[in-house]
């Protein structure tokens, strides 16, 4: 089973990706969002892969940015109705903390935003999904304590990052999408400089 890819993004379609790994190239569906985040083509990408099987289809490979995407992907699909194709135009709509928010809610009006989710199958999705953990423990914990703290969490590189390009006048949603580019490609140590240096590289191409 593959659980993980880390390679270059050869190709983009409309509905999946061609990641080149040493040489070999795996096509990877994935969900809208995900496929709008992917590095540049000649780029370095890393997907949290899920595996599935059939014999109608064979083997199939569904990738996402995080751990908790994939985690949510599997347990959308133990719900009666919600295939690969539901499941990912759930995260589309909701990434896994806000679909967990819904849930919490009991929302099925945002749920039910997902292309070919009818009121329903949403109705089921909220029910289901009420009270389970869909994201990583540590994430959850911190978005628990985030809620209960009147002392805001310290920012982020990459949120300081955004804040010094919107300061130089790039978009929000340009700005949010190079740096996203840039924390994937750099990982979870990379600096604020390394980040908007990054960010301004991808915005100059």
């Amino acid at each position: 089973m593959i659980g993980r890819l880390r390679g270059l993004v050869a190709e983009v379609g409309e509905e999946d990706a061609l990641i080149d790994v040493a040489g070999v190239g795996y096509v990877v569906r994935c969900g809208s969002r995900t496929l709008s985040h992917l590095p540049a083509m000649g780029e370095e990408a890393v997907l949290h892969v899920e595996t599935q099987w059939s014999e109608a289809n064979g083997m199939k490979l569904y990738g996402f940015l995080g751990r908790d995407e994939r985690r949510a992907f599997v347990m959308l699909q133990a719900i009666q109705g919600v295939g690969p194709k539901a499941a990912l135009s759930v995260l589309d709509v909701l990434p896994p903390a806000e679909l967990a928010q819904a849930c919490a809610r009991d929302d099925k009006a945002a749920v039910g935003r997902a292309n070919g989710v009818g009121p329903k199958l949403a109705q089921r999705i909220v029910t289901e999904l009420k009270d389970k953990p869909l994201t990583d423990g540590p994430v959850a914990a911190f978005h628990a304590s985030a809620l209960t703290s009147a002392t805001p969490p310290p920012p982020s590189a990459a949120g300081e990052a955004v804040a010094a390009l919107l300061g130089l006048g790039v978009a929000e949603v340009n700005a949010r999408r190079v740096v996203e580019q840039a924390h994937l490609r750099l990982g979870e140590d990379a600096t604020i400089q390394a980040l908007i240096k990054a960010g301004l590289q991808e915005l100059g191409r």
